[in-house]
């Protein structure tokens, strides 16, 4: 059985025809949003899916969106036990709306403090302001979505009881190998981050997540990387039901 924690269906050409696929692939999808307005208009099209399950988001790339959706994000939170995409980035492309993000995302984790949710988690360039607030504001389910931050960090992470989510352009570039490498197998989850990679030369799909699993037996030497993903993801399931 395939996992896949984090993919923005949504904005896919067409995202219908994707999930109608999911389905009957049977593949466990948990569709990203950027903004809850998203969330919203996707809900009504995934609410009786038996595999396929919509996140509520509030990117941090879509700061200046924020403050307008945020009262929607609390009508929504009932909605779903998936939040994401949530989080930080002070990467060039963020780092105008630093302050922003910090004050949305402390508002976002204070309202899931006392919920069991499972959160998707943007952290480019901000892994240990992430962490911290986490911490901080004691959310138990969490997955660093492409994580790319420091090596000695990933220890901190796992101890808090965190999973990493892995895709195709991790297992490929030189650091996301050491990454894994860093990552005990029983804290690793799979993502395809699609439609924002690519794979031979077409947008990315959730069955490429073989790929993924193909190189992490490689990695741990196992034929039962499978397995191991499908049973670290039920047991996150678990502890939210």
């Amino acid at each position: 059985m395939i996992v896949d924690t984090h993919c923005h269906f949504d904005l896919y050409p067409n995202p219908k025809e994707v999930i109608n696929e999911l389905e009957r692939l049977g593949i466990i999808t948990i569709g990203m949003t950027n903004l809850p307005s998203h969330f919203k208009m996707g809900y009504p099209h995934t609410r009786n899916l038996k595999k396929v399950r919509l996140s509520l988001g509030l990117h941090p790339l879509m700061a200046s969106s924020h403050a307008k959706e945020f009262p929607l994000f609390m009508k929504c939170l009932d909605m779903t036990s998936y939040i994401g995409e949530v989080g930080l980035d002070f990467s060039k492309d963020g780092i105008a709306t630093k302050n922003t993000q910090l004050y949305s995302f402390e508002k976002i984790l204070k309202a899931l403090s006392n919920k069991n949710k499972i959160l998707s988690i943007h952290s480019r360039l901000a892994e240990k302001e992430v962490l911290g607030m986490l911490r901080k504001h004691k959310i138990e389910n969490a997955i660093f979505h492409w994580y790319s931050g420091g090596l000695k960090l990933i220890d901190e992470i796992i101890d808090s009881g965190y999973y990493f989510s892995i895709n195709t352009a991790m297992i490929k570039s030189v650091n996301g190998q050491k990454i894994i490498k860093r990552i005990p197998k029983e804290f690793i989850l799979t993502e395809t981050d699609g439609p924002f990679i690519e794979v031979n030369n077409r947008i990315v799909k959730s069955s490429d997540i073989t790929i993924v699993i193909d190189y992490l037996n490689k990695v741990f030497k196992s034929k039962q990387m499978e397995n191991q993903i499908v049973e670290n993801y039920m047991k996150l399931v678990r502890k939210i039901k």
